[in-house]
């Protein structure tokens, strides 16, 4: 079996602030519409935004953990993007060895990743 990223789908309770998050600050493609759903290209797998309440998972380990990460080819020019939209960075720029990345809140609470890999 060869089983890959098919779909990723995230809950908002405001699908159309939420929608406008992903296309003009993320800067994802998006899709012809499927009635309420928007459909976000992934290069390959979709993101799907679904009406509904984003509920953070119960005493997670650990305790910050994004359910997404894009990659980026310049985290410090998606930092001054993210905060030219006014958008949290609450623990500001992280790295180790291997990546340097940023997570924030999308408008419906999911936290969500910009990484860069070097």
């Amino acid at each position: 079996m060869n089983a890959r990223l098919a779909v990723v789908t995230l809950w908002a309770e405001d699908v159309a602030q939420t929608a406008h998050f992903y296309r003009d600050v993320i800067g994802l493609q998006l899709l012809p519409q499927h009635g309420d759903r928007p459909h976000f290209d992934l290069g390959g797998a979709l993101l799907v935004i679904l009406k509904g309440r984003s509920v953070p998972p119960l005493d997670p380990v650990p305790a910050r953990f994004p359910i997404a990460a894009f990659a980026v080819d310049d985290l410090d020019a998606a930092v001054d993007h993210l905060r030219a939209h006014q958008v949290d960075l609450p623990w500001g720029i992280e790295e180790d060895a291997d990546s340097r990345w940023v997570m924030f809140h999308d408008p419906a609470g999911n936290l969500m990743e910009l990484a860069y890999f070097k």
